[in-house]
């Protein structure tokens, strides 16, 4: 539910967040991607754009 909540607040659902980021090369657990979204907004933040950026390409 955090991550889904952090994804969608920056704009993307869940399920195309994590497509990109497997498509982007991020191996990091949903435990982690959790922690990050609660502690860490701006690593967070990192990683959908990094997620937003395979899925356009």
């Amino acid at each position: 539910q955090r991550i889904n909540a952090g994804a969608r607040a920056l704009g993307l659902p869940y399920g195309q967040f994590m497509h990109g980021l497997k498509l982007a090369g991020v191996e990091l657990d949903r435990k982690v991607l959790s922690d990050l979204a609660i502690h860490e907004p701006t690593a967070f933040e990192a990683l959908v754009d990094q997620a937003k950026a395979a899925l356009a390409n």
